[in-house]
């Protein structure tokens, strides 16, 4: 154990030994940079006598004193070869001597060997400015001769690779001299060698080229901008030395008369121009102009006369503000030219207003006077008025004129006029003027009142309150004050003892129609009159309108059954024998209504019926038949309550109750008795009543059919306005009762055949046709209900 420490003692010895020895030598070697990579730059086991043969054993080894391992040795045959690329401004930056030291170790023995290995610059760089560009403000007026220092180039290479001169591009103002400093670097100056003149050329652009000595040389270069700084030295210029400006008379105040303009060759406010009048402009023309100080422009100050003066002279002064201010003038000559400034004028000596509306054609109703101040073509006047006007001028003397009407004037298409008179002189820039006047209508009573219609049909339903009103009328006058008022009123005539005044009243003032009694639509059905609407002019002037009136019918009248007949109370009693056939007519209910042809359509329906399945109702015809024989379950008494009911709304009806008893005794059918006229009791209360009334309802229609011919002989000729066939009263009953007759005109009751009372029967020998008028006549009959008597029968007939 004891021995392992001494071993390792001698070794250290050793190894000091051999580094003292090592380090007392040396080895040296010289390459340029940038060699490539695997170069052989030296070997290193012939330089130090090492057997090649024992390198790998004794474990050759390189050591480099850099950061980079730029080097290797190769182990088989001993050579230094490059194994990084060296760049010699990279390896020693600031250092004109590049060395890169390393050591060679071998071990068994250990033995160091030191190397110094010298980087050799090449030129590998070019020179370089550390500004692109060079900026350079410089005053032209800058002496000849003046110096200005310049950036100097850089170049990492030294000795004969570093910059050598510096050229400068050809100028004709500008050179460089090459300066050498302490360190031997070089950097140049600029000189001008010429004056400067920046109005001339305001930029100079140069190029500054370093050249290096290396071999081939290498350059760099920088763009120098020499900016030339203004001076003032040059004075303002106008476009010209002298201006003659033409202007009218007249000419609007502000109104531009020249833009005059200066200009400067320098910049900044040495070019700043201001303009101003000299003292040898008068102050009349100071006065007359104004002169912007800015802008150089003059203008119109005061009004402009051809007369007062006709030539304006000025000299105009241009400064500038440069610190040494400059300036120029020019001369300036205004020429004032004659215009037209007169306008025509017009003067009314006389005029008429208002007039009436048919004043005549050619009537003169103003009188006008024209003048201009103007002389020649300027003084020369034209007259004119428009041609939509109904007027016309005509020249009476010299500058007067008539103002004449020259066609038919209506108030009530234009109520007045407003006449404008032109005058216009003959300038080169004609002057007008003009005058209106207002020319006023008074109107006179020429329209006649003119309704809206020509024909009024007007429906009243009946039944109207008195007073009610009807419509209303009204006409229009286009005229004015008491020709335009109007007043209406009811031509007058007569009917049936009565006058249309006592039938209806119009409104004097409104034309408003009123009914002044209650119309009843079975009695009266149309009205046919006239009225007229007529103003308060001298003279009057009035127009009538046709009136037709129509009642309408209201379902006011209850149907009345007159068959069967009914002596007292609603019920009738009748006999059938028990052995009637199926479908024999037992009793036929006829039901007549006064109303319109609408409202008086009678339907039948049964109310009671005591077996349903034994009668039925034919609801149009009112027919009773039997339905199937009677049966011996069938009760001897059968009651009937029959409801006659008509068309209106509301709709109005009328009952009869017919009690039918069965008797075993062969009787007479309704059908059988057809051609059987039956005795009748001429004394009976019905017939006694009914003949009283017939000969009343006789008597009227008489008296009115008497009246209507009277009326119609006397009867005017119609309006215009009037239906060529129409009475002026249609007054016509759908239904009247005369002499114990029936009469209708309704072709509903085309099925009226045979029905028994107690009193008398009715008979139809045939089928009516549509459109006929029919003659029913009512006849009593005796008591005994077989008796029959041939003078006494009764008979519907009917008439086309």
């Amino acid at each position: 154990m004891d021995a392992q420490p001494t071993v390792k003692y001698v070794a250290t010895l050793l190894l000091l030994s051999a580094l003292v020895y090592t380090a007392s030598s040396v080895t040296h070697y010289s390459i340029p940079e940038e060699m490539e990579v695997g170069s052989v730059v030296a070997n290193l086991a012939a330089d130090l006598g090492i057997d090649v043969q024992t390198l790998g054993r004794r474990k050759i080894r390189l050591d480099i004193l850099a950061s980079k391992k730029y080097l290797d040795v190769n182990k088989e045959s001993g050579d230094l070869f490059i194994l990084e690329r060296i760049d010699r401004e990279y390896l020693c930056t600031s250092k004109t001597v590049c060395y890169l030291k390393m050591e060679v170790i071998l071990e068994n023995p250990v033995r160091i060997f030191n190397i110094e290995l010298e980087i050799m610059d090449i030129n590998d760089n070019a020179p370089y400015f550390r500004r692109d560009t060079i900026n350079l403000d410089v005053s032209e007026s800058t002496a000849v001769g003046e110096r200005f220092s310049l950036s100097n180039a850089v170049d990492p290479d030294i000795g004969s690779n570093s910059i050598k001169s510096y050229h400068l591009s050809e100028s004709a103002n500008f050179d460089i001299e090459i300066q050498t400093g302490r360190d031997g670097s070089k950097f140049a100056d600029l000189i001008l060698k010429k004056a400067l003149d920046r109005e001339e050329q305001a930029v100079h652009n140069l190029i500054l080229t370093a050249v290096d000595g290396g071999v081939p040389a290498r350059s760099g270069t920088a763009s120098i901008i020499v900016r030339v700084l203004d001076t003032n030295d040059n004075a303002p210029q106008f476009d010209k030395d002298s201006y003659t400006i033409h202007l009218t008379e007249n000419a609007p105040i502000g109104s531009l008369v020249v833009k005059l303009n200066a200009t400067d060759r320098d910049e900044g406010s040495n070019s700043d121009i201001t303009y101003s009048f000299s003292l040898y402009t008068s102050e009349k023309t100071q006065t007359t102009f104004e002169l912007k100080p800015d802008s150089g422009e003059i203008r119109v100050k005061e009004m402009i006369n051809y007369e007062d003066f006709r030539i304006y002279d000025m000299e105009i002064i241009a400064t500038d503000k440069g610190a040494n201010s400059l300036s120029g003038k020019c001369k300036v000559k205004i020429l004032v030219t004659d215009m037209n400034d007169n306008h025509p004028e017009i003067s009314i000596k006389s005029f008429t207003s208002p007039v009436k509306e048919d004043i005549a054609v050619n009537t003169v109703i103003a009188v006008v006077s024209v003048s201009d101040k103007d002389s020649g073509e300027n003084g020369q006047i034209d007259i004119h008025i428009s041609d939509d006007l109904p007027f016309a001028l005509k020249e009476s003397s010299d500058n007067y004129y008539e103002l004449l009407v020259s066609e038919p004037l209506d108030r009530e298409k234009v109520p007045e006029y407003d006449i404008t008179i032109t005058v216009t002189d003959r300038g080169n820039l004609p002057l007008s003027d003009n005058e209106t006047i207002t020319l006023e209508l008074l109107d006179i009573n020429d329209n006649v009142p003119q309704f809206p219609q020509t024909f009024y049909t007007i429906p009243v339903m009946e039944n109207n309150a008195p007073g009610a009103l009807l419509s209303s009328l009204t006409a229009i006058d286009p005229d004015l004050h008491e020709n335009q008022y109007l007043v209406y009123f009811i031509i007058e005539k007569e009917i049936v003892n009565t006058s249309m005044s006592m039938l209806f009243s119009i409104n004097p003032e409104n034309g408003n129609l009123y009914a002044l009694k209650t119309f009843d639509y079975e009695i009266e059905k149309e009205f046919l009159f006239h009225i007229e609407a007529r103003d308060s002019g001298v003279p009057p002037l009035s127009s009538n309108v046709t009136v037709h009136i129509i009642i309408m019918d209201q379902n006011d009248n209850t149907p009345l059954i007159v068959s069967p007949w009914r002596a007292h109370g609603s019920v009738v009693e009748e006999k059938i024998p028990r052995s009637t056939d199926k479908g024999t007519l037992i009793a036929k209910v006829i039901a007549i209504d006064s109303d319109s042809v609408h409202n008086s359509r009678i339907t039948y329906q049964f109310l009671h019926n005591t077996d349903a399945t034994l009668f039925s109702l034919d609801q149009y015809n009112g027919e009773i038949r039997t339905m199937r024989m009677f049966s011996y379950r069938d009760s001897r008494h059968q009651q009937l309550v029959v409801i006659a009911k008509d068309n209106g709304e509301p709709a109005l009806s009328a009952t009869v109750t017919i009690k039918l008893s069965t008797v075993e005794t062969a009787l007479k059918t309704y059908a059988d008795m057809t051609e059987v006229p039956l005795g009748y009791d001429i004394f009976s209360d019905l017939n006694l009543y009914l003949v009283i009334g017939l000969g009343s309802v006789s008597f009227l229609l008489l008296i009115t059919i008497l009246v209507t011919i009277v009326l119609k002989c006397q009867k005017t000729k119609p309006s215009k306005a009037a239906p060529p066939c129409r009475n002026s009263v249609i007054s016509e009953r759908n239904s009247t009762i005369a002499d114990s007759t029936l009469v209708s005109n309704d072709a509903y009751w085309y099925s009226l055949f045979l029905a028994e009372t107690r009193k008398g029967k009715l008979v139809v020998r045939q089928p009516v046709p549509k459109g006929a008028r029919y003659v029913v006549s009512s006849l009593p009959r005796s008591t005994g209900l077989t008796e029959t008597s041939d003078s006494a029968a009764s008979t519907l007939q009917y008439s086309k």
